[in-house]
C-alpha cells in the first residue's frame, strides 16, 4: 500500500502505536488494531523520506483487539502487545511477547485494494502469564536494555519479568502491590532512562508515583497531579528528574520529582482529554501531545529544557565553557511557545510516537485508523541545531 502523502487510512479502528525501538535505519512505526468483529493484526507502517510515501506491511494478530504495543530495545523482530481476550465470560486483558516472521518484509505490502495476500502470522514467544493478577494495562522494556527485562502493570500490581531461553519463557522476578482503599488500578507506566534503570512511574486514577525496582518501594507520590484521571506520562531524556503528565482535566503538566507540591509548568491547549504525551528523545524542548479533540499538538518547552538559554551544552565543550556560562548568567531563557497545531485526524488522537531512526519525524494515530505523518518544521530544527 503505497501512499504519495503524509498520511494512511488502516481502515480499521486502532489505538495502539509504537515506534520500532531498535530499528535506527527505517523510518518505521507499528500499529496494533482493534476490532471486535475481525481478526486483529500489526500493521508496519514504513515511511520513506526521500519520496514520501508511506509503505505498509500486515501480519495477523489472532489473539485479540490490542491495547497497547511496544518495541523491544534490542531485538527489532521482537516486540510485546496488551490485548483483550473472553475467558468464562469475562474480558480480560492479556499480555505477550511476539516475534516476526523473518519472511515479514518479503511480498508482504497489500495491493492498494487491501486485499490482503495471505499475511503471516507473528509468532508467540511467552506469554507474560497474569492471570491471578488481573487485566494488565501496559507493559515497559527496560529502556537502553538487552530486551531481557519488562514490567508489566497488572490491576494494582507492579509486576518485573526476566525473559529466558531466548524469550521463550517469562519469569517474575519481583513484584509490588498498590495498597489503598477502593479499587486501585494502574492505568499506565513509564520506566525511567535514568538512574541505572532503577526507577518506574505510575498513574492510577489522578495520582503520580514513582517507584525504586530495587526494593520495590514507592519512593514519591504526587496525590491528585490532575484533576481527572491521568492517561499518560513520559521522562525527559536528559533531565534526570523531570517528567511530564496528560490527562482527561484537558492539561499536561511538568514536575520535577524532587519538587511535588507543585508543577513547574502547565500547558493548556487542548479542548479534550489528552491521551499521549511524548518528549523528543534528542531535543526535550520538543514536545507532541495528542487528544480527543483530534488534534496533536507541539511545543516548544524550552526554559524547563536542558537547554533553556538555545544552546546545547555539549561534553566536548566543557573546557571552553567557562565562558558561555558566564554569557547565560545574564540572559533570560527563551520562551515557550505552540510551535504547530495538527488537524489532519478527525477521531480521537489515541497516540504520538517520536521516529527513533529520524528525531525531527513523528507519528500520530487516530481511531478511526488514521495515521498521520509529519515532521518537525525545519525552520525550527534548524535552530536549534545552529
Amino acid at each position: 500500500n503505497v501512499n504519495k502523502k503524509n498520511n494512511i487510512d488502516l481502515k480499521k479502528k486502532a489505538r495502539a502505536l509504537t515506534a520500532q525501538t531498535a530499528e535506527t535505519d527505517a523510518i518505521r512505526f507499528l500499529v496494533g488494531t482493534q476490532s471486535l468483529k475481525f481478526d486483529n493484526q500489526i500493521h508496519i507502517i514504513d515511511f520513506d523520506d526521500e519520496n514520501n510515501m508511506i509503505n505498509k506491511s500486515v501480519l495477523l494478530h489472532d489473539a485479540g483487539e490490542i491495547w497497547h504495543i511496544s518495541g523491544s530495545p534490542a531485538d527489532k523482530a521482537v516486540l510485546t502487545t496488551c490485548y483483550s481476550k473472553t475467558s468464562e465470560s469475562r474480558v480480560l486483558t492479556c499480555a505477550a511477547v511476539w516475534r516476526m516472521p523473518p519472511e515479514w518484509e518479503s511480498g508482504n505490502h497489500e495491493s492498494p485494494d487491501d486485499s490482503s495476500n495471505n499475511p503471516q502470522t507473528l509468532e508467540l514467544l511467552c506469554h507474560l502469564d497474569n492471570t491471578a493478577h488481573g487485566s494488565v494495562a501496559c507493559v515497559l522494556w527496560e529502556p537502553m536494555g538487552d530486551g531481557k527485562r519488562l514490567i508489566s502493570l497488572a490491576e494494582n500490581h507492579v509486576l518485573l519479568w526476566d525473559l529466558q531461553e531466548s524469550s521463550t519463557k517469562a519469569k517474575i522476578s519481583s513484584t509490588a502491590t498498590l495498597e489503598g482503599k477502593g479499587q486501585l488500578k494502574f492505568t499506565t507506566g513509564k520506566w525511567s532512562p535514568h538512574h541505572n534503570s532503577t526507577q518506574l512511574a505510575t498513574a492510577n486514577d489522578t495520582a503520580i508515583r514513582g517507584w525504586d525496582l530495587r526494593s520495590m518501594s514507592q519512593i514519591y507520590c504526587i496525590e491528585n497531579a490532575h484533576g481527572q484521571l491521568v492517561r499518560d506520562l513520559d521522562f525527559n531524556p536528559n533531565k534526570q528528574y523531570y517528567l511530564a503528565s496528560c490527562g482527561d482535566d484537558c492539561k499536561v503538566k511538568f514536575w520535577d520529582v524532587r519538587h511535588i507540591n507543585e508543577p513547574v509548568k502547565c500547558l493548556e491547549e487542548h479542548s479534550h482529554w489528552v491521551w499521549s504525551v511524548r518528549y523528543n528523545h534528542s531535543h526535550d524542548q520538543l514536545l507532541l501531545t495528542g487528544s480527543s479533540d483530534s488534534r496533536v499538538i507541539l511545543s516548544n518547552m524550552v526554559s524547563i529544557s536542558s537547554e533553556p538559554f538555545g544552546h546545547l551544552v555539549d561534553d566536548d565543550d566543557l573546557s571552553d565553557n567557562e565562558e558561555s556560562q558566564q554569557e547565560d548568567k545574564g540572559k533570560e531563557p527563551l520562551q515557550d511557545s505552540i510551535i504547530a497545531t495538527y488537524e489532519e485526524h478527525e477521531d480521537s488522537v489515541y497516540a504520538v510516537e517520536w521516529s527513533v531512526a529520524d528525531p525531527w519525524l513523528f507519528a500520530s494515530l487516530s481511531y478511526d485508523g488514521r495515521l498521520v505523518i509529519n515532521r518537525v518544521p525545519r525552520a525550527l530544527k534548524y535552530r536549534i541545531l545552529l
